[in-house]
């Protein structure tokens, strides 16, 4: 058996932070493979391609992929542009991907299906430490590593309709008619909503980003209808603060919103928990349960479930894994970015101590991390690696000094017809502050934490 320190290091995933990962692991002299379940790489952030970012792109780069781009002579977009999600994989993430040093070791189509320790299932202890890590894809192939970073991400799990966490009654029923969050409204998915009727769910940015292009559709295609549905009873925290809020561009999302909504051009329905969903002669009827017991009905065409996403564990199943019983994260990370407490901009320095298991080497990173809490920014993915990766390389004074500059508000991306409206958790906005510490903003300066006491209804959507 090999001795683990030959091992590579297994990266789970070829978006933003497996990519920082495999970069900083580069510059560290650490042999690594990257596993992309998609055939390209940022599949996942391909996904959302039509929606455009907050933060400038000096804000969206790893500085470890940014000296690698740099020696290769890449001629960098301009600093100060927002990128949409297919920018950002077409003139940063595939030309990083491509570099000589990281694409021999980056593999496409190779979905993990299970990590495990060779030899040893979960109740095993004796010499499990320094028992290779093994690595099995769906296709039957398996490596073994010395660590595992995975930053899989949550895109492919995203959360339900049902008010419980549950699905709700027939929601597998009408699959065909549901849409995740951030579809492309104005472009790809254009014929799906033009002259129909849609309920969007959900009071994150996610929703209000949807919202806003439905509106817009509607405007230019008779017949096109607009319900939102949330949870709480007023929508005054997706509105935001206005012309008073730290972004304005975020601000401006929420007066547009809100303008449509006063106008009558979205109809929106409050106190709204999904219970049922049936099929009826090609449309879905949904069935909402009140709180104090009532129900009543709405006949769709379309429902986007702007919900949300949550991690899947499931890989990881023969693993000693601590999560905190209620987001999903590891116990030292949760209450650092409970969603009740903090928005994207109030979430403090953390890094490997935060990010160990009791399983040793097994790091998840990025989105992933963060289990159900919609407070992620890449900014926070990419300190995240640098500290993993200075750790697996010995180097534990760098892995333990973690600095962390975050916005006053947690940033959001834009709908792509205008850049001045907003969702995704995707970067920083420039703000001057001591680095080593989040600003304390409280959950009104946060993105999608809009909704922290709603965490379903969040509507993050990075993914790493």
């Amino acid at each position: 058996m090999n001795a683990p320190h030959s091992l590579p290091v297994v990266v789970v995933g070829a978006g933003p932070t497996g990519l920082a990962a495999a970069a900083h692991l580069h510059e560290r002299g650490l042999p690594f493979v990257v596993l992309e379940a998609g055939d390209t790489p940022g599949a996942a952030v391909a996904k959302w391609g039509h929606v455009r970012v907050f933060s400038p792109w000096r804000y969206n780069i790893d500085p470890a992929a940014r000296r690698m781009l740099d020696d290769a002579g890449w001629v960098a977009p301009d600093p100060e542009a927002l990128p949409t999600g297919a920018e950002l994989v077409r003139a940063y993430l595939r030309p990083l991907a491509e570099l000589p040093p990281l694409t021999p070791h980056v593999r496409y189509g190779a979905r993990v299906q299970a990590i495990s320790r060779l030899g040893l299932d979960r109740l095993r202890t004796a010499g499990r430490d320094t028992t290779p890590f093994l690595v099995r894809l769906a296709d039957g192939d398996e490596l073994l590593a010395r660590a595992v970073i995975d930053a899989s991400g949550t895109w492919g799990t995203p959360n339900v309709l049902g008010a419980s966490g549950l699905p709700a009654r027939g929601e597998t029923d009408v699959a065909a008619y549901l849409e995740h969050a951030l579809p492309d409204v104005l472009g790809a998915d254009r014929d799906r909503f033009a002259g129909r009727h849609t309920l969007v769910v959900g009071a994150g940015h996610s929703a209000a980003n949807t919202l806003l292009s439905l509106a817009e559709l509607a405007a230019a295609e008779p017949g096109t209808e607009v319900t939102w549905a949330i949870r709480t009873a007023s929508p005054a925290r997706t509105y935001g603060g206005g012309d008073a809020d730290a972004l304005p561009a975020r601000g401006a999302l929420g007066a547009r919103l809100r303008a449509h909504v006063d106008a009558g051009r979205v109809r929106l329905l409050t106190g709204f928990w999904v219970h049922a969903l049936t099929p009826v002669d090609g449309r879905v009827r949904v069935v909402v349960r009140h709180a104090d017991g009532g129900e009543e009905s709405v006949l769709v065409d379309r429902v986007v479930a702007a919900t949300g996403f949550r991690p899947d564990h499931s890989i990881t199943a023969e693993l000693r894994l601590d999560l905190d019983p209620v987001l999903g994260a590891t116990r030292a990370l949760a209450p650092l970015i409970d969603p009740n407490e903090h928005s994207c901009g109030t979430v403090p320095p953390h890094g490997v101590d935060e990010l160990s298991h009791p399983e040793v080497g097994y790091y998840a990173v990025g989105m992933k991390s963060y289990g159900r809490a919609p407070t992620f920014l890449m900014a926070t993915g990419y300190e995240q690696v640098r500290s993993v990766v200075a750790a697996l390389a010995g180097d534990w004074a760098a892995a333990r000094d973690v600095r962390l500059d975050l916005p006053e508000t947690g940033v959001c991306s834009s709908n792509a017809a205008d850049p001045v409206s907003g969702d995704s958790c995707c970067g920083p906005t420039p703000v001057a502050e001591p680095a080593g510490r989040g600003l304390a903003t409280g959950v009104s300066g946060g993105l999608l934490s809009l909704v922290a006491v709603d965490t379903a209804s969040a509507g993050g959507c990075c993914a790493s």
